[in-house]
């Protein structure tokens, strides 16, 4: 899963999620709201989290979010996912998003942030990431 590009025109990591920008999404201007990028980023750094840890994890922080370009109503989001560290009980992971502009344009990266994750236990604490997860 980890992966590092050094071509700035190519996403680093894996794709975790594939969505398209909707109207309801939007400011009255067609800009996307970033909240709903942020959205879209933390699910799908999740799901990398997840099965990293193999089983539930919780969203602990949310860092060095950069929004390099607006999203638009009609562009496809794509968020990859690249570990960046594992510690005891979290996982950090760098997400970057890219569209694929509407009508077949341009694939540009939009933002990127650095979100951590805790494993999850049956007891809704924290546990081990490489520990039991049931």
């Amino acid at each position: 899963m980890e992966h590092e590009s050094s071509d700035p025109a190519v996403p680093r990591g894996e794709p975790f999620l594939r969505t398209l920008a909707m109207p309801g999404d939007a400011n009255p201007s067609g800009d996307i709201f970033g909240g709903w990028l942020l959205a879209q980023m933390d699910i799908a750094g999740g799901i990398a989290a997840s099965e990293r840890a193999r089983g539930r994890v919780a969203t602990v922080s949310v860092a060095a979010m950069t929004f390099h370009l607006p999203v638009l109503v009609g562009d496809v989001l794509s968020c990859h996912c690249d570990i960046r560290r594992v510690g005891r009980s979290s996982i950090t992971i760098h997400v970057e998003s890219w569209v694929r502009r509407s009508g077949g344009g341009e694939h540009v990266k939009v933002t990127e942030g650095l979100f951590t994750y805790v494993a999850i236990g049956p007891d809704r604490r924290p546990r081990p990431v490489d520990g039991p997860a049931a």
